[in-house]
């Protein structure tokens, strides 16, 4: 299905904040409440909508410092990717985790309060695991977050 300028502007809206009601999206975007609404259950339906989510501040839930972990693997076979996801899945405080192209293998994203809760989450992804290298980065300050993509492509 090829998304037209009211699918995308509905997206737009919606990755802005959930919450509108259908009428609000419907002014915003030049339809009427029904075709709206029919709109969003099909983008939900095929797929373009995956979740509706509230997000939470991760500083009121002191989890305020993000840390990006670089990893390379010892190995490269399915077990240990297996084993990976396995892990990765079972760590609450990892929020993401990429596998690369290129030097790095994998890029986990994960949030803590403070580094001695980074340690005790680096000790248990290590006690599950070997890994060629392990190279951490904390930061300092976020200059950008957001979960909106961009739907002209669409």
């Amino acid at each position: 299905m090829t998304l037209d300028a009211f699918d995308r502007k509905i997206l737009d809206l919606l990755q802005e904040d959930a919450t509108v009601p259908i009428a609000e999206i419907g002014e915003r975007v030049g339809l009427s409440h029904t075709p709206c609404w029919r709109r969003i259950r099909r983008l939900e339906k095929e797929g373009y909508i995956r979740a509706r989510v509230a997000l939470v501040d991760r500083k009121k839930v002191n989890v305020g410092m993000t840390v990006f972990i670089q990893v390379k693997t010892p190995i490269h076979r399915v077990g240990w990717i297996d084993e990976f996801k396995q892990a990765v899945h079972d760590i609450p405080e990892i929020v993401e985790s990429y596998r690369l192209a290129g030097e790095i293998d994998y890029l986990v994203r994960l949030v803590v309060p403070d580094i001695e809760r980074f340690d005790q989450v680096y000790k248990a992804l290590i006690s599950r695991l070997e890994f060629l290298d392990l190279t951490s980065s904390i930061v300092m300050e976020e200059l950008k977050f957001t979960t909106s993509v961009p739907t002209r492509y669409a």
